[in-house]
């Protein structure tokens, strides 16, 4: 008995403890990554996901954000099984990899088949939300989500500035306002009276090609970061295999 306590790890078993425990690392910075990418996109950017009917973008944010605690959480019982050297925690820690490792999978394929068509919903809702509801009672907080939109990126109506004419705001209002104060590109009252470039985001061009751009810059950070974490995975779930193989059996 005295013998096996006695019993030192192998030059193997460390340095797959260090591969681990370095992967670990990694893989619960990337966690980090992700998880700050969906809190900053709910808390800066959800105004402009109000403006959409569809709930996906919504969802996929706070999928995202559900992603990041898991894969730190995952990252925390990694460590804890490579310094422990528990082959029961190992085992859990290699279906948590194995899991989520599928999962990106499945989203990747699903977002890859619905973008076009979430697209195509982008379009028609935000034009019809920007008509319909801006300025109209009950609906202050499109009204300040369509205003942030064209200030901060530039731009006017969903197409374009010409969208503003069929708006049940400009129709009701019955004045020579043509577009929103937040057209302009100096804002002050009733700016919106005067369509000439110098003074509105007319050859800008609309808010639509603004806000895709923004969605699928968050896209490109997202596979990005996706594509290393699995690339992370598939060495962590090899490194974990080796591990499990060469510790010695638990003495509890």
């Amino acid at each position: 008995m005295e013998a096996q306590r006695e019993r030192n790890p192998t030059c193997g078993t460390i340095c797959l403890k260090y591969l681990l425990f370095l992967f670990n690392i990694l893989f619960w910075l990337a966690g980090g990554v992700v998880l700050g990418v969906g809190v900053w996109t709910l808390v800066e950017k959800s105004d402009y996901i109000s403006l959409l009917n569809s709930s996906f973008y919504s969802a996929s944010v706070h999928i995202l954000i559900a992603a990041g605690i898991i894969v730190i959480a995952t990252g925390i019982i990694g460590c804890c099984a490579t310094l422990k050297e528990m082959k029961s925690l190992l085992i859990v820690y290699l279906i948590l990899l194995l899991s989520i490792f599928l999962l990106e999978i499945i989203a990747g394929v699903l977002a890859y088949i619905n973008y076009q068509e979430l697209d195509d919903e982008l379009r028609q809702n935000l034009k019809g939300t920007m008509q319909l509801k801006y300025q109209q009672p009950g609906e202050e907080s499109v009204t300040q989500a369509v205003d942030k939109l064209q200030q901060q990126f530039k731009c006017c109506g969903s197409g374009n500035f010409s969208d503003w004419r069929d708006s049940v705001w400009i129709r009701a209002k019955n004045t020579t306002q043509i577009v929103p104060d937040s057209c302009c590109k100096t804002p002050s009252g009733l700016c919106g009276r005067r369509d000439h470039p110098s003074n509105i985001y007319k050859v800008e061009g609309g808010c639509i090609k603004k806000l895709e751009e923004f969605i699928l810059s968050q896209l490109y950070i997202l596979w990005a970061v996706g594509i290393g974490i699995a690339f992370l995975q598939l060495v962590g779930m090899m490194v974990t295999c080796c591990l499990y193989q060469n510790l010695k059996e638990d003495p509890y």
